[in-house]
């Protein structure tokens, strides 16, 4: 099989290594992709959202599956163009991938498929967390704990483009349940936590996310399943009586409060850094399922998460999230690598031979162990090993778990 993954960030380097496991993988190839794509296959230099320039690859090189990493492209309908020239697609079309691209959107049908969700305000109040509708790249929420922060927090929402969410601030334990949707069946895949905050302690500024671990000690597969059956499931039969089908990865954030299971967000693609995290422990063919998805048929299809524990620690560009600083030369991945860790490619580019900085997340350094105290101070092990000048890192990734279950 010929497969194409669309993207270049740290989830479609874990993607693509987990796919060039597969028996079925013939050539694998990405756009644009990244220094550690090209370790495992063949990077073109098209930008994600060119449909033309990714449509006109598919047929030179007669793609069998395009696998889409970002939500940008399947929000405004690569999936649709690439399925109407006769190209199979892991990823949901436009009409269905709304319920990431507007927060208003997937209220309505959370609301409408009975799905637990937060609480919308009638008027800014704080405590509450305000949304910019639209997509922001994990940085268009604002979680506002007074009324100065809120104060500061409407505007900028607002400046992002299209409405404003503002919904009541839950309290619990965060965690992304994703799960393999082919427009009526979901299987799910093992549950991860996210470390959203730039800084130790869940402080500073949201990013696209600055770690994550897998699995979550106190969600065990039955009630994992009671999630799917409660969340994703429902939205799943909604969006089909809709005539939009979700076709494609469904992720869910879920707040666990004391009065049940509440979502915060969709998402209409696997999860960064989650995916970093999941990917490692997952047994099974990973390209086998994406293709049953594109195919239209999840039946037959399982994919276990095994024994093992990961953590994954992201290495931030000096300056990210507001203005991170490129060019910046990387050097010791090779050694993280020695440690047994596994170095994902985030934000890095070639130049002069030489390895550098070329966006925010700039590397994701994931490790696996018997225990999440084994797998996080591997992981730490190798983050000690790379060198990046004024890098920014979370030394907490997974310590509260840690701490709770020890």
């Amino acid at each position: 099989m010929r497969v194409l993954i669309v993207g270049g960030g740290g989830r479609e380097h874990a993607l693509a290594w987990k796919i060039a496991q597969s028996p079925h993988l013939g050539e694998l190839h990405a756009a644009p992709g990244n220094p550690g794509i090209a370790a495992l296959g063949t990077c073109h230099p098209l930008r994600a959202d060119d449909a033309d320039a990714l449509l006109d690859l598919c047929r030179q090189l007669s793609i069998d599956l395009v696998v889409v990493g970002p939500e940008a492209p399947l929000v405004a309908g690569l999936a649709d163009e690439l399925r109407h020239a006769g190209v199979a697609v892991f990823g949901p079309g436009a009409s269905a991938a709304r319920i990431e691209g507007s927060k208003a959107f997937a209220k309505e049908v959370m609301h409408a498929a009975g799905v637990p969700t937060a609480a919308e305000l009638d008027e800014p109040r704080a405590p509450c967390v305000v949304k910019a509708d639209g997509l922001a790249a994990g940085k268009g929420v604002f979680v506002c704990e007074s009324e100065d922060e809120l104060a500061a927090a409407q505007p900028r929402a607002a400046a992002l483009g299209g409405g404003v969410v503002i919904e009541e601030l839950l309290q619990g334990e965060e965690v992304s349940l994703f799960a393999l949707c082919d427009g009526t069946a979901a299987v799910p895949l093992a549950p991860a936590q996210d470390f959203k905050r730039l800084l130790d302690g869940d402080r500073g500024p949201n990013t696209g996310g600055m770690g994550s671990y897998s699995p979550v000690p106190w969600l065990d597969e039955s009630r994992t399943e009671e999630l799917v059956e409660t969340v994703h499931r429902p939205v799943l039969r909604e969006l089909s009586t809709r005539g939009t089908p979700f076709a494609g990865l469904l992720y869910a954030g879920l707040m666990l409060t004391d009065e049940g299971p509440r979502v915060l967000e969709f998402n209409c693609r696997f999860g960064d850094p989650e995916t970093q995290a999941i990917l490692p422990r997952l047994e099974g063919d990973l390209l086998e399922a994406l293709a049953a998805v594109a195919g239209g048929s999840l039946a037959g299809i399982e994919l276990r998460a095994g024994p093992m524990t990961a953590v994954t620690v992201v290495l931030a560009a000096a300056g990210y999230p507001e203005a991170p600083e490129t060019g910046v030369q990387i050097a010791g991945v090779e050694e993280a690598e020695a440690e047994g860790a596994l170095v994902f490619h985030a934000g890095t580019a070639l130049r002069n031979g030489s390895l550098v900085t070329a966006g925010g997340r700039v590397l994701d350094v994931t490790a696996v162990g018997d225990s999440l105290p084994e797998a996080r101070e591997r992981a730490y092990r190798a983050v000690d090993r790379i060198d990046l000048p004024g890098a920014q890192c979370r030394r907490d990734v997974a310590l509260g778990a840690v701490h709770a279950h020890a």
